[in-house]
């Protein structure tokens, strides 16, 4: 299956076949490539005949979408209630309590991961 989807710069994919993601970077219209940023940080230039050859869709920025970008500033992020007031420090301790099944699930998680 090939895409009609046209490269969209910092926009998000995935390949359909693979499940990887990534984003474009960079789209060179007199050279005719569309260079690409995987989320584990390798970079891939491909002309715009491979683009139309991959099975891709549009998605959503990952959660974390920092993983292959390099220099990210906590402020880039977004977000906005970092502070702590003095009484935050006094307050106990709230203790994670989870189930079996949560565990499992983050165990499970981990080893994919």
């Amino acid at each position: 299956m090939t895409t009609t989807l046209k490269p969209l710069v910092s926009q998000w994919y995935r390949h359909l076949d693979k499940g990887q993601q990534f984003f474009v970077t960079a789209i060179d219209d007199e050279e005719g490539t569309v260079e690409i940023q995987h989320f584990d940080g390798d970079v891939e230039e491909m002309d715009f005949d491979d683009w139309h050859e991959l099975s891709l869709e549009a998605i959503e920025p990952p959660e974390d979408w920092t993983g292959p970008v390099d220099d990210v500033e906590r402020d880039d992020l977004g977000y906005t209630e970092t502070d702590m007031a003095p009484e935050d420090w006094t307050e106990p301790l709230e203790e994670k309590v989870i189930s079996t099944e949560e565990a499992e699930e983050e165990e499970e998680e981990r080893k994919e991961n």
